[in-house]
């Protein structure tokens, strides 16, 4: 079993930067994704970045350049240091662990993000 544990969200200004932390315990495979998703309300979650355990990153289009995903393999912790924040980004975000090995993910409890206009 895998376990994840977020923390970093609240409410911030348009403009303001937010970092966020998940912290994953228990079974944890070499071969692995890390990443954060997000869902605002009435809307499909969506991947906001993820992170390999080689440290290839990938971020959709609409937080290229504002997001920046890291990863620190000793403490088996990832971040999400977002930046240049838009009301847009407003959801509740989500780690993720995903098992290469065994193809199965893992989730965190959500912490909500807030971006005032």
């Amino acid at each position: 079993q895998v376990h994840l544990v977020e923390s970093g969200g609240g409410l911030v200004q348009a403009g303001g930067s937010l970092r966020l932390s998940c912290a994953v315990s228990g079974s944890i495979v070499s071969m692995n994704v890390m990443g954060w998703y997000r869902q605002a309300p009435g809307k499909q979650r969506e991947l906001v970045a993820a992170i390999t355990s080689g440290g290839s990153t990938n971020y959709p289009d609409s937080v290229k350049g504002r997001f920046t995903i890291s990863r620190d393999n000793v403490k088996n912790t990832v971040y999400l240091q977002m930046s240049r924040l838009k009301p847009e980004d407003t959801a509740v975000y989500y780690c993720n662990f995903r098992n290469l090995v065994v193809s199965r993910d893992y989730w965190g409890q959500g912490t909500q993000v807030t971006v005032s206009s």
